[in-house]
């Protein structure tokens, strides 16, 4: 079978780039804790969550590290305020807004610093469109991506994840994996990646689906009493 990422890129129209179904059987069938898993949460329900600009969704990304998301939206939409009447600012208008500016709508210096450093390897080609970021590999696109001052190979994995539905992604640093991968494998400390990694060949080509029914093994555990 050829290497996931020299597939034909083929776009259901829920958005998935695989046959959640087919996933599901093949986990199931190669390894039976993650199959037990699977039985007990239910079908697969994640959909990618639709986007028309990668520029949007990262700068969304940024802004909103390390804060609540209430937090994190309000400082959001400050920020596009301060374009209006425009909805959203594009690559050019955040290159050319002075710094201070947005540091008044509530982003830190660093944050600010990274969405100028974003918008500029927007303008020059680093980050692709969304139509061509859609033909790339997987690495492909963490390498482009991880090059903009602020973003981190967890951001990526998260956008080709949810954002744009590829079907072999396994998050090694995600701590809900982590600790989903614990709970599945009975085991009672984190693992290391490598570990994980070792596991997790036998779920390819669909480690996202895998990672998805990890981070839902967190919720099957009864909560702590208070």
């Amino acid at each position: 079978m050829p290497a996931p990422d020299l597939l034909p890129r083929i776009v259901r129209p829920d958005g998935l780039g695989y046959d959640p179904d087919l996933a599901c059987r093949h986990l199931s069938d190669v390894d039976p804790a993650m199959g037990r898993l699977i039985a007990r949460v239910g079908g697969f329900s994640m959909r990618p969550e639709p986007t028309h600009s990668l520029f949007q969704v990262l700068v969304r990304s940024i802004v909103y590290q390390q804060l609540t998301g209430k937090a994190a939206a309000t400082i959001l939409g400050r920020v596009a305020r301060l374009f209006a009447p425009k909805r959203f600012p594009t690559a050019r208008d955040l290159l050319e807004i002075p710094p201070e500016r947005l540091r008044a709508a509530g982003l830190s210096t660093a944050k600010t610093a990274a969405l100028k450093d974003l918008a500029a390897r927007a303008l020059d080609g680093t980050v692709p469109s969304l139509s061509r970021v859609r033909l790339m590999a997987d690495e492909e696109i963490v390498e482009h991506l991880t090059a903009v001052r602020g973003i981190g190979r967890w951001t990526v994995e998260m956008l080709l994840i949810f954002k744009l539905g590829r079907p072999d992604v396994l998050p090694l640093g995600d701590l809900g994996v982590r600790k989903g991968f614990a709970l599945t494998l009975g085991k009672r400390k984190l693992p290391e990646a490598a570990a994980m990694s070792r596991r997790a060949e036998r779920w390819r080509p669909y480690r996202s689906v895998a990672s998805w029914y990890l981070w839902r093994a967190l919720d099957l555990q009864p909560e702590e009493p208070t």
